[in-house]
């Protein structure tokens, strides 16, 4: 059983900030409830760049709930820049500290203020970019690098602690001993031998991003030489919705138009993944 500080139980049991922002500054989602801890945290932010309110929505443990709601009131009043600067390891001090198996709380509360910040920005998260190492909860080779410098990690169970990388089937044991050894000694520019690369995970803002620019430059031009056009309706997850107008949209071929050349061309230019459905 796990020992939680006063101030942990206090945040888990009379959370501060519960709930959703109205036409937020900016939008930070990180987990998935199908890896068992989600996030959301959005952020109001005035003109002179100054947090004014921050509030989240978590689906997690005590741990996570309680990162979660002492964030927002270390955030609340600073500016941007400063909330830039804070890391998980400011959040779990400012809870009294966390177990070790529970520092991964504290690094979810951390990215999610990295992707609101991102989003008020405009800005793609430099650790989107990395390659996929651990499939189970869709970590990052970044992620763990950037966690064994910050931490100062020294094995692959406290990389599991801070980035849950490992946690689940356990087959990429290998893969982050490798890079462990590699960022310790220096080397982690190097791709971790054995790793097969996998496609780069995508934020919600990066890939509209992208699927909006491959739809002005690629997709566009070819509809409207015969008279059509597409419009992108919404994203949600891997399922794209568009909507075809003019000729396109009375064709016959509707379709066809849609599955083998809009998604076929999303696939190729954007992630293998997408699914392109037609607005009803």
């Amino acid at each position: 059983m796990w020992e939680y500080t006063d101030k942990v139980q206090e945040h888990f049991l009379h959370p501060h900030n519960v709930g959703e922002i109205e036409k937020p500054s900016g939008t930070g989602d990180v987990g998935s409830l199908a890896c068992g801890d989600a996030l959301k945290l959005t952020l109001k932010i005035n003109k002179d760049d100054i947090i004014t309110e921050a509030k989240f929505k978590t689906f997690g443990c005590a741990s996570a709930i309680a990162s979660s709601s002492v964030l927002t009131d270390m955030v609340t009043g600073m500016s941007v820049d400063e909330a830039a600067k804070i890391t998980n390891e400011d959040i779990a001090s400012a809870l009294g500290g966390l177990p070790k198996e529970k520092m991964h709380c504290s690094v979810m509360g951390r990215e999610a203020l990295e992707a609101a910040i991102a989003d008020y920005r405009g800005q793609v998260l430099p650790m989107a970019q990395g390659e996929i190492v651990c499939e189970c909860f869709g970590v990052t080779d970044l992620e763990i690098i950037r966690a064994i410098k910050e931490s100062s990690l020294r094995s692959v169970e406290e990389i599991t602690n801070f980035t849950k990388a490992g946690g689940g089937c356990g087959k990429c044991e290998d893969k982050l001993r490798e890079i462990l050894q590699q960022t310790v000694s220096g080397k982690e520019s190097a791709v971790p031998v054995n790793v097969k690369l996998k496609p780069k995970r995508m934020t919600s803002l990066q890939k509209i991003k992208k699927i909006e620019e491959v739809l002005e430059r690629e997709i566009r031009p070819g509809l409207r030489k015969d008279g059509g056009d597409i419009e992108l309706i919404d994203v949600d997850g891997d399922f794209v919705i568009v909507s075809l107008r003019g000729a396109c949209k009375s064709c016959h071929k509707s379709q066809t138009t849609i599955k083998e050349y809009v998604e076929k061309k999303l696939r190729e230019l954007v992630l293998e993944s997408l699914i392109v459905e037609e607005e009803n």
